[in-house]
């Protein structure tokens, strides 16, 4: 497929403008089914779920806020699982809510990939309906599984991991040594975000030096306790620090803080949480951050929990959807210090209900920012 002046598209171009159509077209069916619920679905039979990987990270936390919009604009309670990164402790808090005998229309953001299938099958027992976010395995696939398993849905990771090589690269003039953050290893999103850094790295500027790699679990904390190892092991080695989510970055940039040396790193990550934006605004560290990707915790767990809504009320039919709507890929925007201030309005005050208002006239595939642009397995890089 072409553009209009004959540049050959890229697959995720050409996928953006084939599923845009389709989304729109049920976008439009959906908005004038509007909020009508099936005759038979009665909200007091039911409970809104959100299973975060814990309530440190900013993301997270962002994850609960939308959660809470969306309980309050369909009037159906809400539970919350802190899963405290831990696999175990995820599906055990789960199963206990599920044992209270309400359906659950459920949002996961699993801790792993592997936790998918035994959440989704508890789920399925308990008559209710769940999309997961961000992990799954490779071949589990909603449409092998049944109704129950509505949707898998993501941002690309890969080309997140290249907002972040790109902006480093650049920063650094192409030269230098970096070290790594990825989040939990066995993760779909780590894993496919630390593809597109490396790629792009490779590619792009192979004179700068992948250092080192720490896997620090989505978590501040441990993002911090690396970044100090790190740089006890290499000190002013380390030219630009790549994390693959905010969280982390936060917490390795005060620990080159204390060090002294955030005025010599650059950083990039994945998030533009509001404590990222603020230091862009500040420019803290000399302008340590020089690139980020856009997305929103409390987008995602508005679309995944609304989305599953829609299949319990019998206003879609998880079995009738195309693939790009059980495996849904969303627009994630790259930002530099250059453009950040197009994305301030999704912090502000009522947002996360803003956002929810608009998903129950449109639906959950053609919400701004984050329309639909794809479907199926991410294609790696080679």
């Amino acid at each position: 497929m072409k553009n209009k002046s004959g540049q050959k598209l890229t697959k995720m171009q050409a996928a953006r403008r084939r599923f845009s159509a389709t989304a729109l077209a049920f976008a439009a069916t959906v908005g004038l089914l509007g909020t009508a619920q099936a005759a038979d679905f009665n909200k007091d039979e039911w409970v809104l779920v959100a299973s975060v990987i814990n309530t440190t990270n900013p993301y997270m936390i962002s994850n609960i806020e939308g959660a809470k919009a969306m309980s309050k604009a369909l009037g159906i309670p809400l539970e919350i699982v802190n899963s405290n990164n831990s696999s175990q402790t995820s599906i055990s808090s789960i199963l206990a809510v599920l044992a209270s005998g309400k359906k659950p229309i459920m949002f996961v953001n699993t801790v792993a990939s592997s936790d998918a299938p035994t959440i989704v099958d508890a789920v399925g027992k308990a008559g209710g309906y769940v999309t997961i976010w961000w992990n799954k395995p490779a071949d589990y696939h909603p449409a092998d599984v049944g109704d129950h398993f509505v949707a898998f849905q993501k941002h690309p990771g890969v080309s997140s991991g290249r907002c972040g090589a790109e902006a480093i690269g650049q920063a650094l003039g192409g030269k230098g040594g970096v070290v790594m953050l990825p989040g939990v290893q066995d993760s779909t999103t780590s894993q496919t975000r630390v593809a597109g850094f490396e790629a792009e790295m490779k590619e792009k500027f192979p004179d700068i030096k992948i250092l080192d790699s720490r896997p620090s679990n989505w978590d501040p904390q441990l993002g911090a306790k690396n970044a100090r190892d790190l740089i006890v092991k290499f000190g002013s080695e380390i030219n630009g620090v790549w994390s693959a989510d905010d969280g982390m970055q936060i917490g390795a940039m005060q620990a080159f803080e204390n060090a002294g040396l955030l005025d010599k790193v650059k950083f990039a990550s994945d998030g533009l949480y509001p404590t990222t934006l603020e230091d862009i605004k500040s420019g803290r560290g000399n302008n340590a951050i020089v690139g980020e990707t856009f997305h929103r915790g409390y987008m995602a767990s508005a679309v995944g929990l609304y989305t599953a809504y829609l299949a319990a009320t019998g206003e879609i039919k998880p079995g009738d959807l195309p693939l790009e709507k059980r495996e849904s890929l969303f627009k994630l925007s790259c930002v530099t210090p250059s453009n950040y201030k197009e994305y301030l309005k999704y912090d502000d005050a009522g947002a996360p209900d803003a956002f929810v208002e608009q998903l129950k006239k449109v639906g959950p595939w053609a919400a701004e920012p984050m329309p639909l642009v794809g479907g199926g397995a991410e294609e790696m890089p080679k």
